[in-house]
């Protein structure tokens, strides 16, 4: 059995992220340390909670995050941390990915909520088995602006074209949640964790 970590912010609910991987046949600790996380073999960020805290508490409780060889996966929030800044807060982001987290166009509603379809770049373990054009969950008001499309690894349309999947080196965000994802979801959770076991 792989064992992850899922990093507790301190806001939301991080149970049904905890019950999907659960049910991927995963080990599951919610850790609020690198100290805890260092028995594991990936870390989740999730994608509950407001950039200035999140942003905080992972750099006070992941002390160290950016040199980790692991896979680490950011679900929305957790994603929209890697970056370098964000309009929802003053706090600078994680710097992972160079670029900026806006908020979502004028001319649509905010925040995006419900299915849409994504448009894969580039393969890479996530989406093995993947469809291209296949439904997922979007939950969100902020998106990432990357400063090289060369990270973006699949997009949706949302009054404009939305990084979905980025990935650097073993950091891969998603704008989605997978969790809530039904089958599509699921595949990508399984396949984080057929990586982690690597």
């Amino acid at each position: 059995m792989v064992q992850v970590a899922v990093f507790d912010y301190g806001a939301g609910n991080i149970f049904s992220l905890k019950k999907s991987l659960e049910r991927c046949g995963a080990g599951v600790d919610i850790v609020t340390s690198m100290r805890e996380a260092r028995t594991c073999s990936g870390i989740l960020l999730p994608g509950v909670g407001h950039f200035d805290p999140a942003v905080r508490s992972i750099r006070n409780g992941l002390h160290g995050l950016a040199e980790w060889p692991l896979p680490t996966l950011g679900i929305c929030l957790g994603m929209e941390a890697f970056f370098e800044r964000s309009e929802e807060g003053d706090e600078s982001g994680l710097g992972i990915m160079a670029g900026d987290v806006v908020l979502l166009p004028d001319d649509v509603k905010v925040p995006h909520m419900g299915w849409n379809n994504i448009k894969i770049r580039e393969d890479m373990w996530l989406l093995d088995g993947v469809d291209d054009d296949s439904w997922v969950y979007f939950v969100h008001s902020y998106s990432a602006r990357p400063a090289s499309d060369d990270i973006i690894v699949a997009y949706t349309e949302y009054g404009d074209r939305i990084p979905a999947i980025v990935q650097k080196d073993t950091f891969v965000g998603t704008q989605f949640h997978p969790e809530k994802s039904g089958a599509v979801g699921r595949m990508m959770i399984e396949n984080f964790l057929k990586e982690c076991k690597r």
